[in-house]
């Protein structure tokens, strides 16, 4: 159990789902409720899933859910940057963890 609890990706995604979260809880209170919507459930996503690849039944099963998350980050860095190229600020941290969450869960994928 605790290694599970102790996986680089499974810290790593816990951790951006809650930058995650603040970051949105600033994008609503500058009314921008529909694009914090749209990154909190993607975001927060990545991790959810992270999580239930490591309760996989199976090595197919492992891979999909790790695939979705993987799908989440890609979606999550889309928003950033449509939030980025519309004047909003984003911080550069985030966009950065982002995308090592894409490398991590590439790298997991073609590995297993």
């Amino acid at each position: 159990m605790s290694k599970l609890n102790d996986s680089p990706i499974r810290i790593k995604s816990f951790q951006f789902a809650c930058e995650v979260v603040l970051y949105c809880d600033y994008l609503k209170e500058n009314k921008d409720f529909e694009l914090a919507s749209q990154l909190l459930k993607s975001g927060t996503s990545i991790g959810a899933n992270t999580r239930e690849a490591q309760r996989g039944v199976s090595k197919k099963d492992f891979k999909n859910k790790f695939g979705i998350a993987l799908k989440e980050a890609d979606e999550t860095k889309y928003w950033l940057e449509i939030l980025s190229a519309t004047g909003r600020q984003v911080p550069k941290d985030i966009m950065d963890r982002c995308e090592e969450l894409i490398r991590i869960l590439v790298a997991i994928i073609k590995n297993s």
